[in-house]
């Protein structure tokens, strides 16, 4: 039995097993993919404390190195279901696992446009990832839609590959930090495109255009693009959970303790509510989670064990 499971292998689950393990407790971490989760197909952060610029891969890769090295095990199954009791349980597809603490980090996934056609051609031209996908499209033009740091982050790495990007925007003025919009502008090759949204993306093997329409007037505009990247916000991984609470959207209600409505179980990360999702404070709830799991398990003492 172990003393925390850790759902997601971000870097917020990455943190609460290093400072789970170091603590000396028996963590495990279930990751479905690959560690680092959305920092790790991000080019380059440039305000995580200590670097001026770190690449998101490196970053995770250091995080998990660390976080093995403190004995932590990683695992990369899909958890399905939890339970709560003095012993609780972690399903995935193919096993179980029992804990005596549960950490939640699962993190979120990549909205999608819910244009027609767009099911069609995701992976065929629809990307939620420039840093994955952006060589494909080196000399040739491309859209990002959203206005976030995002969005424009991936604006500026696709630059420095396509031919002309354009960003799509269904507001008036881009949200985006101030200072990527001033990074943004310095790029000749990246325009914005303001008050449009996605109706409809065409062709047959590739995409060979993209109709938007202007959301104050109604007029419809074909655009000639080769590739159209995705940035207009999450969905978080909370499907699995049935017993822990939840706000209206989806994401987990846990105190600044990461507590959640279930004694023993804590949130952490980009799945929990509130208001600011960076690396940052992402590795700020994992330290905090891995903290309130060990003084969880210090009060309840030998009632944890079978």
């Amino acid at each position: 039995m172990y003393d925390v499971v850790i759902i997601g292998g971000g870097p917020s689950g990455l943190t609460a097993a290093i400072y789970a393990s170091r603590a000396g407790l028996n963590a495990l971490i279930i990751e479905k993919a690959g560690c680092g989760g959305q920092m790790a197909i991000t080019d380059a952060l440039e305000n995580y404390p200590g670097f001026s610029s770190v690449n998101g891969f490196e970053l995770a890769s250091k995080l998990e190195e660390q976080a093995r090295n403190f004995g932590a095990a990683i695992i990369y199954e899909e958890v399905v279901e939890i339970s709560d009791g003095a012993v609780k349980k972690v399903k995935t597809v193919g096993a179980q696992y029992e804990t005596k603490t549960i950490i939640i980090a699962s993190g979120t996934n990549a909205k999608k446009l819910g244009a027609a056609g767009e099911e069609n051609f995701i992976g065929r031209g629809v990307s939620f990832c420039a840093v994955c996908d952006a060589p494909f499209y080196k000399n040739k033009t491309v859209a990002v839609v959203g206005g976030g740091d995002s969005a424009i982050q991936e604006a500026i790495y696709l630059s420095k590959f396509a031919s002309s990007v354009f960003v799509l925007h269904r507001r008036d003025k881009l949200r985006a930090a101030k200072s990527l919009q001033n990074k943004m502008l310095s790029h000749q090759n990246i325009s914005v495109i303001y008050d449009v949204a996605p109706e409809e993306i065409c062709g047959k093997e590739k995409i060979e255009k993209f109709i938007i329409s202007n959301v104050k007037t109604g007029e419809k505009t074909d655009l000639k693009v080769d590739g159209i990247f995705v940035f207009i916000g999450l969905t978080p991984n909370s499907a699995f959970l049935q017993y822990v609470a939840l706000d209206e959207n989806g994401y987990i209600i846990a105190d600044e303790n990461m507590k959640t409505n279930i004694a023993g179980i804590f949130a952490c990360g980009d799945v929990r509510k509130k208001h600011l999702r960076q690396v940052v404070t992402a590795a700020s709830d994992g330290a905090q989670a891995a903290v309130s799991a060990l003084d969880y398990i210090e009060k309840q003492g030998d009632s944890l064990v079978k």
